[in-house]
């Protein structure tokens, strides 16, 4: 019932002008104003509840634009580290649009934008999708993010990730070592290069950029100047990347 409470106050706003400033302070109502201000509020609530829904409506159009206000300027603000020169980059390097994705490797919905993501870079060559390591679903994720970077230092990221996400089960440094070598990684450098502080330092430097950003889980996609977190289909995916470069024109 609490949650209802500032739509309840936005209703009195609109039946009665003025007396918003003053609940603010209903402390200092005797008991029969109280009593009053309410029997006014359930009676007019009882007569027409569209008011309650429409206020309930206009306070969350207003905390949408105050997010998608404060989501902006964190983009703005972070702008520089949403694309690391270390970071994997897969498509076109010189892609005339970019698409940041948080990903974990462990993560069910980020394994779900997989089959679409790929179907739009595929119909679409002007796309870099640049990739952000956010391991936040327990040890394995972690083992899996350190092993990717350390892939990378193979040259073979892309190959690894492909496996990683299509392997279901726990991921243990066993099941990388295999999926690793099944790839034609060395197994001896990988296993060393995981627990390198450089990799330690990257993937610490993508979880905070998350949280810079306000991002609370996997998958979240930042397209041109757009944060959409969860999983998406391929027609969303499309339709942000055309208003990326709108925007840009």
């Amino acid at each position: 019932m609490k949650r209802f409470l500032p739509a309840v106050l936005l209703a009195a706003g609109l039946l009665l002008p003025g007396l918003v400033p003053q609940l603010a302070w209903a402390a200092a109502f005797t008991d029969a104003q109280r009593a009053e201000i309410v029997g006014i509020l359930r009676d007019a609530l009882t007569k027409d509840p569209t008011i309650l829904r429409d206020a309930v409506e206009a306070l969350q159009a207003a905390n949408q634009k105050e997010q998608e206000a404060a989501t902006h300027a964190a983009l703005a603000a972070h702008a520089g580290a949403l694309v690391d020169p270390a970071d994997p980059v897969a498509g076109n390097p010189s892609g005339d649009v970019t698409i940041v994705e948080f990903f974990d490797t462990r993560c069910p919905y980020c394994r779900k934008i997989e089959a679409p993501m790929a179907e739009l870079m595929r119909n679409d060559r002007g796309i870099r999708l640049v990739y952000k390591d956010m391991p936040v679903l327990g040890a394995g994720s972690m083992l899996g993010a350190k092993a990717l970077l350390a892939a990378q230092m193979q040259g073979h990221y892309e190959k690894l990730r492909d496996v990683l996400m299509s392997t279901d089960g726990l991921t243990t440094k066993d099941s990388i070592r295999g999926n690793a070598q099944q790839i034609g990684l060395d197994w001896a450098r990988l296993a060393k290069d995981m627990d390198s502080p450089e990799i330690d330092k990257r993937l610490q430097k993508n979880l905070h950029l998350a949280a810079a950003l306000g991002i609370e889980g996997t998958p979240a996609l930042v397209i041109g100047n757009r944060l959409i977190p969860g999983a998406i289909g391929l027609e969303d995916m499309r339709h942000a990347v055309a208003d990326a470069r709108a925007t840009r024109k």
